[in-house]
């Protein structure tokens, strides 16, 4: 436990905080080359604006509290659930971030220019993706965040780690209904035959 202990509380500072650089520097070089923001918050005060914000605060939070880690012990104060805080379950949690890193990668990749964050009202530049990880599940992306959003509730099982979890996953969910009733507006019966044939999750 000596040696995976700070390998962990590493990990987790340098992870969060290259997720962030990474997500900024791709939203930067799609807005240089495309002339439109990726990014989209939805109307202010409506269900997605308030996802967006919630989710970002959150995601500070995190990146916060675990680069302090680093530097200062203040897990007394995260309310650590000692009989979790084993490396066992430590490493469970780094391989699950590891493992949501590369499947966000690698499916937002598969969407390539279809890739946005929250919901375009734009009446151009998307299409309905019904192949590949998407004829298994209608939200493989936000599978793989909430895959991530567990990870981090056992590299760091805490109070404050289980209220991110249970936070994220809620808005998730919400958020996935939101973008669902927003493709369904958009394509209309091809959307409404992909629902019947795809599962929202599994």
């Amino acid at each position: 436990m000596e040696a995976i202990e700070p390998l962990v509380r590493h990990f987790l500072g340098i992870f969060f905080l290259m997720i962030g650089l990474q997500f900024a520097g791709r939203t930067l070089g799609l807005f240089r080359r495309m002339h439109f923001s990726h990014i989209n918050y939805g109307e202010r005060g409506s269900a997605p604006w308030w996802h967006r914000h919630i989710f970002n605060v959150f995601r500070a939070a995190i990146l916060l509290v675990c680069l302090v880690r680093i530097f200062a012990d203040i897990d007394g104060g995260l309310g650590v659930f000692g009989a979790l805080y084993q490396w066992p379950v430590l490493l469970a949690g780094m391989v699950l971030l590891l493992v949501s890193f590369a499947s966000v990668n690698y499916l937002q990749a598969y969407m390539h220019e279809d890739w946005r964050s929250g919901i375009d009202r734009r009446a151009e530049g998307t299409h309905l993706l019904t192949e590949g990880p998407f004829g298994r599940s209608r939200n493989p992306l936000f599978i793989s965040v909430i895959t991530g959003q567990l990870g981090f509730f056992l590299a760091l099982p805490s109070v404050f780690s289980l209220v991110c979890l249970i936070a994220g996953v809620l808005v998730i969910t919400r958020q996935a209904r939101e973008e669902e009733k927003a493709l369904a507006e958009r394509f209309g019966a091809a959307y409404d035959d992909y629902r019947t044939r795809v599962p929202r999750w599994f």
